[in-house]
């Protein structure tokens, strides 16, 4: 139907007067339902999207704000959109900076690109994402005109899929030492009573939770230990990670062990996990924990104690399920005494000490310990070894083995590859480098008085700047075992650390 200029007609009850060209009623509802479609299939799309779009005039301070709009803020469609109905759903803890965003935009009509956080009645907290763009209209008046999307969901699966991989980055360093780390041996080997003894105590303790503090010379197997009380700890299922603490250089140890943020120092150019985060759930191995500088013992008693600590450059308190087992051939109580290890971290590792017998106390071990190494670096090597020469195990027999059990093992490693028969024999030469010959002279003045043997290791351990072992030790200038000689250190309440200060 059409109508002519001038022409009035009455619809539904009401005057309609046209005055302009002929206007097509039908075309004209046409367009009506197809704006309708559109802004039906506009409001569908945001909701699907969970996108919704916003208008806000500056200079009358009029909001318009979609439906979508109104869904994500969690207003009531009937409300007036105001700025304040805004800024009171901004999280408070980045308010201000969404604030100094909005005006600085509005200063210097810029867009708007930011994501922030709103914080809802109930409690809970959605993540948006907030694009807007300014225009001008003929007067000047600065209006901006954006969307505003709900981005809770993808946040959330992004951060599923931070923590996937980071367990992924855990589980493949733990595996990559497992499979890259050379073990002293797989299992303990040997029956004599000082071993079973220690067994015995292990296994007492393995299915607590309690920390374990193993002692003992160097090379006498700590580390085996330690993994077989996590191997039978109900955390065997999770990782057991092993760290060094005289093997990583002190300005390094604390982010080693805690981890650290990206730009949290020269050099952090990411955020990287602490070894406490990948030993979550399971145990942590600190060997030579006597080595740890003061701060970091500061760091490691805060997580014995209150079970959290911070990675380096965060501020952000992390929960730490980690049983701790820690190990050194130190005294710790000298150390104490010099300071240069706190009383109140060694009580709460020293919960369950163990002691482990150098390889000299357990002789009788010995034939099993060398069968054991021969039959292990044979079948690496590819070789076939009939028997072991008794001249060689008569040699082992009369050592006393300064390195223990790993000295042993290089020693066969080494005869195995020289040896050109299939009887395991040794060159008697290589167990003279773990001591030197006893002087008459030297060990007359050991023996004499407390007071001239006090002198004597004193001026010795001045010379080597307090080391007791190694070919370089005090031990073997005095022409004695390094245990004798910590042993008579210890008598004579010697402080051996400070002669490293000198």
């Amino acid at each position: 139907m059409t109508h002519s200029v001038g022409e009035a007609v009455i619809e539904d009850g009401r005057l309609t007067w046209f005055i302009g060209n002929t206007l097509d009623i039908t075309e004209r509802e046409e367009l009506t339902q197809k704006l309708r479609r559109r802004e039906a299939c506009l409001t569908q799309a945001e909701a699907l999207s969970r996108t919704g779009s916003f208008g806000w005039n500056v200079s009358t301070g009029d909001f318009y704000w979609s439906d979508e709009t109104f869904r994500i803020l969690e207003y009531e469609r009937t409300v007036k959109p105001t700025l304040e109905l805004l800024f009171k759903r901004f999280h408070p803890e980045g308010a201000a900076t969404v604030q100094e965003r909005i005006e600085r935009a509005l200063k210097e009509a810029k867009n708007l690109d930011f994501e922030h956080r709103l914080l809802m009645l109930n409690g809970s907290i959605k993540h948006v994402h907030v694009l807007a763009r300014p225009f001008k209209d003929q007067c000047g008046n600065v209006e901006f005109v954006g969307a505003v999307m709900d981005v809770t969901a993808t946040k959330k699966a992004f951060q599923e899929i931070k923590a996937l991989k980071d367990e992924l980055y855990k589980e493949n360093i733990v595996l990559r030492e497992e499979v890259d780390k050379s073990s002293m041996f797989e299992e303990a080997v040997g029956t004599s009573p000082a071993l079973q003894a220690v067994l015995a105590r292990a296994a007492k303790v393995a299915p607590t939770d309690s920390t374990v503090l193993i002692t003992g010379e160097t090379g006498t197997g700590k580390e085996l230990i330690a993994r077989a009380i996590h191997k039978r700890s109900q955390r065997s299922t999770r990782a057991f990670v092993s760290v060094n603490c005289a093997a990583i250089p002190q300005s390094l140890i604390t982010s080693e062990l805690f981890g650290h943020e990206k730009g949290a120092f020269t050099g952090a150019t990411q955020r990287r996990l602490g070894r406490f985060e990948l030993a979550e759930g399971g145990t942590l191995f600190l060997d030579e924990i006597g080595e740890l500088p003061v701060e970091t013992q500061i760091a490691l008693l805060r997580v014995l104690q209150e079970r959290e600590f911070e990675r380096v450059g965060g501020t952000e308190p992390l929960r730490a399920d980690v049983r701790v087992i820690a190990a050194t051939n130190r005294d710790l109580q000298c150390a104490i005494t010099a300071s240069t290890f706190r009383s109140d971290l060694f009580y709460r590792l020293n919960v369950f000490p163990i002691t482990l017998p150098p390889l000299r106390e357990r002789k009788e071990d010995i034939p099993a310990l060398a069968s054991y190494f021969v039959d292990r670096y044979a079948k690496r090597a590819g070789r076939k070894i009939r028997a072991i020469r008794k001249s060689a195990l008569d040699s082992f027999q009369s050592y006393a083995w300064p390195g223990n059990i790993r000295e042993l093992q290089n020693v066969i490693e080494r005869s195995l590859i020289v040896c050109e028969t299939d009887e395991f024999t040794i060159d008697k030469s290589w167990l003279s480098g773990g001591s030197v010959p006893t002087h008459p002279a030297d060990q007359a003045s050991i023996e004499t008085s407390a007071t001239g043997e006090r002198e004597r290791i004193e001026a010795t351990l001045a010379q080597t700047k307090g080391k007791v072992s190694g070919l370089t030790g005090a031990a073997a200038k005095l022409g004695i075992p390094a245990s004798t000689l910590e042993s008579k250190i210890r008598s004579l309440k010697i402080n051996k650390y400070r002669f490293k200060e000198r």
